[in-house]
C-alpha cells in the first residue's frame, strides 16, 4: 500500500488499508487498521469513528502508510505501535521478547488467588507477569528470571518506565539463578513443538524470539528441564506452588509433570477460548 493511497478522508483511508491488510492474511484487518491509523493521526479510534469524513493530514498519511506496509509484511501490529497493554499496565514491546498474550493474564490471576508473598517468575521476557504481579500486589516480593540478556533487558526498561523497579528483582540466568523458598513460581515458557513450525501464523514466525517460542519436539522440553530444577533436591529454588502455561493439547502430561515434581493438589485453568491454558500445582 502507497502513502498516497492513504491520503484523503479517514474513512477512504481505514477502507484501503483494511482491503490490504486482508489480502495479507491477517484476521482482524479492520481493528488492525483502526489502530494504525489512530497511531498516525494522533487521534484516539473513537474520534475517528465519529469523523469519518474527515481528512488525513499529510504527514499523518505517509506514516500510516508506512505501518501499514509494515503489518502487509504481517509484522505484528504491537510490534509497529511499540507497546501493548496487559492486565493494568502498557508495556513496551519489541522484537527482543513475544507479544504479551490474553491468555497470559491467567498467571496474574492465579497469583492475585493464592495472594503469595514471595513470587519468581520464570521466563519474563519483557517482564509483563512479574510486572502485572507487582502492580496488582503490592505486598508481595518478586524475583524474575530470564535466559536472553536482550528480553531482559526490556524488561528492565519496562520496570523503570512504569516505577517498578525496585519491586522486582530482575536476574539474567536460567531459573537456578533464583535462590532461597518462594510461595508461588510463574512460567510462560517456550511451549511450541519444533515441528508445529510450519502452523504458525507469519506475524509469530518471521518476528518473534525463535529462543522464546520453541521447546524441542513435542514442545515440552523446557518445562521438562524447570519442573526437574523445583523438585525436591532439584538444583532450583523451593516452591510451594507453581503455575506453567502451556499449549493445546498439553495440559494433561504437564500436570503429571508437576505431579511428579512433588505437586500433589493439581487444577488446571481454560482460557476465554475453553483451552486448558494454566496449570496449577500445590504442595
Amino acid at each position: 500500500m502507497s502513502s498516497g493511497v492513504a491520503a484523503g478522508t479517514v474513512r477512504d483511508a481505514l477502507a484501503a488499508a483494511t482491503d490490504a491488510i486482508a489480502a495479507a492474511g491477517s484476521e482482524t484487518p479492520r481493528l488492525d487498521a483502526e489502530l494504525l491509523l489512530a497511531e498516525a493521526t494522533g487521534r484516539p479510534r473513537e474520534r475517528l469513528a465519529a469523523d469519518p469524513g474527515g481528512a488525513v493530514p499529510a504527514a499523518a498519511a505517509r506514516a500510516f502508510g508506512a505501518m501499514v506496509r509494515r503489518r502487509v509484511a504481517r509484522e505484528p501490529v504491537a510490534y509497529i505501535l511499540g507497546r501493548k497493554g496487559f492486565r493494568r499496565i502498557e508495556l513496551r514491546v519489541d522484537r527482543r521478547a513475544l507479544v504479551p498474550r490474553p491468555e497470559t493474564e491467567l498467571l496474574v490471576e492465579v497469583a492475585l488467588e493464592l495472594a503469595p508473598r514471595r513470587v519468581l517468575d520464570v521466563g519474563t521476557g519483557n517482564g509483563a507477569v512479574a510486572l502485572a504481579v507487582a502492580d496488582e500486589l503490592p505486598a508481595a516480593a518478586i524475583v524474575a528470571v530470564e535466559t536472553s540478556a536482550a528480553a531482559l533487558a526490556l524488561a528492565r526498561e519496562n520496570a523503570m518506565a512504569l516505577g517498578l523497579a525496585d519491586r522486582v528483582e530482575l536476574v539474567h540466568g536460567p531459573v537456578t539463578a533464583a535462590t532461597g523458598r518462594f510461595d508461588l513460581v510463574l512460567a510462560n515458557l517456550p511451549y511450541v513443538s519444533v515441528d508445529d513450525r510450519g502452523s504458525l501464523p507469519p506475524d509469530v514466525l518471521r518476528y518473534e524470539p525463535a529462543e522464546a517460542l520453541f521447546a524441542g519436539s513435542g514442545g515440552l522440553a523446557v518445562i521438562r528441564e524447570v519442573l526437574a530444577a523445583l523438585a525436591p533436591g532439584g538444583p532450583g529454588p523451593e516452591a510451594a506452588a507453581v503455575a506453567l502455561e502451556v499449549g493445546l493439547g498439553q495440559a494433561r502430561e504437564v500436570a503429571a509433570l508437576v505431579r511428579a515434581a512433588g505437586h500433589a493438589e493439581i487444577d488446571v485453568r481454560a482460557d476465554l477460548a475453553g483451552i486448558d491454558r494454566v496449570v496449577v500445582g500445590r504442595r
